[in-house]
């Protein structure tokens, strides 16, 4: 039998990301091309995993951030034996239903670690990932956590925002468990990367503080010396990897146009050649195949050898903590009844986190660099800082983007739950991870505070308006926004629960005075929607409001009293729940009147499927203003007064 070469197990790669995106007629081959052979080294030599335990929680994470080359992943999968993708899922790439997406899609136990492809995520998800480790270790020992986070980012990811902010904290951290391998192959879709960039990549790496390492990307030994030297670093390492794209090509490798394009048959038949591969299309010879089921097995060995070392310690990872919270926030609930005051909402968020992270260890909470307005830090939290990850506190600094999806990256990672906090208007700087968030269906909770104009005198840059309709939009997300102190708490045991659904808290700069005069055990704002005051039996009127404006709501429901108008108030603390309950439900709380008006201070969209044909929408459809926030509500007319002249209005009286 033929003997198996480093060039025969890097071409196995290359072929079978050639003949998908040659079948599929889409697709991106020029980088599972190119970086091959840094991941043939990689996968044979280091990297920690167990293609038959895919959960194994102490294997080294491997991350594709330049996730349009995503057919290297599914290949490394399928040549190293994890039954999540077959070779006829390969030949289904980009189809529908397939597990072989255009891009890697997250998908539990199956070696895709995250989801890719919106190019620097992947960097900063690894950063959340090495965080993790570095946590977990220092809580639950070494011998059990021991790994490290491998990430493969493109020009492009390195040209994203995103980029600076997750790599400047890995260093300020010195995450010395992270590396990532930098495909410089100088090559965008719009031609060499010289029509954009001019970065000294080692002097901009070594000012985030890391360590660079320059290596031929095709040259085995150099690739093999420099993952070697990053098994003992002291703070995060860079190798960046001088690669052809679309190595191997006659006619196309180096060219922006094997970027993103089959290579069609002719140039494939070339590239065989070339290459000595004299195999059909998908075909992989047994040898080969069997050299690379062999690197699979190697990690079980590992794994057997872990588990015998961490014994015990293992089966006491997983506690079942919901007796523990259901207490927390019943005995919460009460207090806030008992000791009822004006209270803004971001304050009532910071007292239920206070009750959280003094018995939840496993909360990691956070702050873009505003952590005394959002009020994410309790008392009882440490701060992460390098060289000591025994905290549950990490200081993002102004980096909301990497902050989202660093959060992410923790809450991919194992057994914990990420919280960060900014002011609602910079959810925009968010959203891309957010939607990940979604997308990957992660329990990651957003302290998103300063949610109106109620935060006044900052004025209109710095006032959300179209942030909560932009936010509702995003499917799988839930957008909370509580009314007092018992709606918060409650909205934080909903966000705690939903362990496949990413949260969004929108919280208060002002007071705002208590809605819930009584304790009720029942979660009302699981409902999404309820009646929270009605002024007789027989009404007139439905008013649905959320928020700061439930009070106002509430002050004209008794002002319509007066005019022998008769309402219902209607607290609607999320959408997204309440639209998920029955239709029965729904009818109860909106079909009683066909007279509906809605109040919350943001945009009026998405408000008409509720307030229906014959009701109204009062909120703000322009910027807001710089003024002391009560003139703001009267400037914009979201008084208890203006509620009165609309129904009026409406019901002809």
């Amino acid at each position: 039998m033929k003997k198996v070469t480093h060039a025969d197990i890097a071409n196995a790669i290359r072929f079978l990301s050639i003949d998908a995106v040659q079948k599929a007629n889409s697709g991106h081959p020029g980088m599972p091309m190119g970086m091959a052979d840094v991941c043939a080294v990689l996968f044979k030599y280091f990297l920690k995993f167990d293609p038959s335990d895919p959960e194994w929680i102490n294997r080294d994470r491997f991350v594709l951030s330049a996730g349009h080359g995503s057919m290297l992943l599914y290949s490394l999968l399928y040549l190293t034996g994890y039954k999540s993708v077959s070779l006829e899922d390969i030949k289904n790439f980009r189809q529908l239903d397939s597990i072989c997406a255009g891009h890697p899609e997250y998908e539990q136990g199956t070696g895709i670690e995250t989801t890719t492809g919106p190019l620097g995520q992947g960097i900063a998800n690894a950063v959340g990932f090495a965080i993790s480790e570095q946590i977990l270790k220092a809580k639950k020992g070494k011998d059990i956590y021991d790994h490290k986070t491998y990430v493969i980012a493109g020009d492009g990811c390195l040209m994203e925002g995103i980029s600076h902010e997750a790599l400047s904290l890995a260093g300020h951290l010195k995450l010395r468990n992270l590396i990532m391998f930098f495909d410089n192959n100088s090559v965008s879709i719009d031609g060499p990367t010289s029509l954009a960039v001019s970065d000294n990549y080692k002097k901009r790496f070594e000012a985030y503080g890391w360590e660079y390492i320059d290596i031929n990307g095709h040259n085995e030994k150099q690739i093999f010396k420099a993952i070697k030297k990053t098994q003992k670093a002291k703070k995060p390492t860079v190798i960046s990897c001088k690669t052809v794209i679309g190595f191997g090509s006659p006619n196309k490798s180096g060219t922006s146009s094997v970027h993103g394009s089959p290579l069609g048959e002719d140039e494939i038949n070339l590239v065989r050649k070339k290459l000595k591969w004299k195999h059909a299309p998908f075909d992989i010879p047994k040898e080969i195949l069997s050299a690379w089921r062999a690197i699979g097995e190697q990690g079980k060995k590992s794994r057997l050898q872990w588990q015998k070392k961490a014994g015990n310690k293992i089966n006491k990872l997983s506690q079942d903590n919901s007796k523990l919270l259901n207490n927390i926030f019943t005995n919460a609930k009460i207090t806030a009844v008992k000791d009822a005051k004006p209270t803004a909402t971001r304050k009532s968020s910071e007292d239920i986190l206070t009750l959280l992270t003094t018995e939840i260890s496993e909360l990691i909470g956070g702050s873009a660099d505003l952590a005394g307005s959002n009020n994410t830090k309790t008392k009882s939290q440490k701060i992460i800082k390098p060289g000591d990850f025994s905290g549950t506190y990490i200081h993002y600094g102004v980096r909301e983007h990497a902050m989202a999806a660093i959060m992410n990256g923790i809450a991919l990672h194992d057994n914990l739950i990420p919280y960060g906090g900014t002011f609602l208007i910079f959810s925009d700087y968010c959203k891309p991870a957010i939607r990940l968030s979604a997308l990957m269906k992660q329990r990651v909770v957003y302290v998103m505070t300063h949610d109106s104009i109620g935060l006044g005198e900052d004025g209109p840059t710095h006032q959300p308006i179209e942030q909560l309709a932009g936010l509702r939009a995003i499917p799988n997300l839930n957008v909370f926004r509580p009314a007092d102190t018992t709606e918060t708490i409650e909205c934080w045991e909903l966000a705690l629960q939903q362990k496949k659904t990413p949260s969004v808290l929108s919280l208060t700069r002002q007071n705002l005075i208590p809605v819930r005069k009584e304790f009720n055990k029942e979660n009302k704002c699981s409902f999404g929607a309820y009646e929270i005051l009605r002024t007789n039996s027989t009404i007139d009127l439905t008013l649905i409001a959320t928020g700061s404006e439930v009070e106002i709501a509430i002050e004209a429901s008794h002002e319509l009293v007066r005019n022998k108008i008769y309402c219902k108030v209607i607290s609607m603390p999320c959408q997204e729940l309440f639209d998920q309950q029955s239709e029965f439900y729904k009818n109860k709380i909106l079909n009683e009147t066909t007279t509906k008006i809605s109040i919350e201070a943001a945009s009026t969209m998405g408000w008409k499927k509720y307030t229906g044909n014959e009701g109204r929408e009062l909120g703000i459809d322009s910027f807001g203003k710089s003024a002391p926030y009560k003139k703001i509500y009267e400037h914009f007319k979201l008084t208890s007064n203006n509620i009165v002249q609309q129904a009026k209005e409406i019901l002809g009286k």
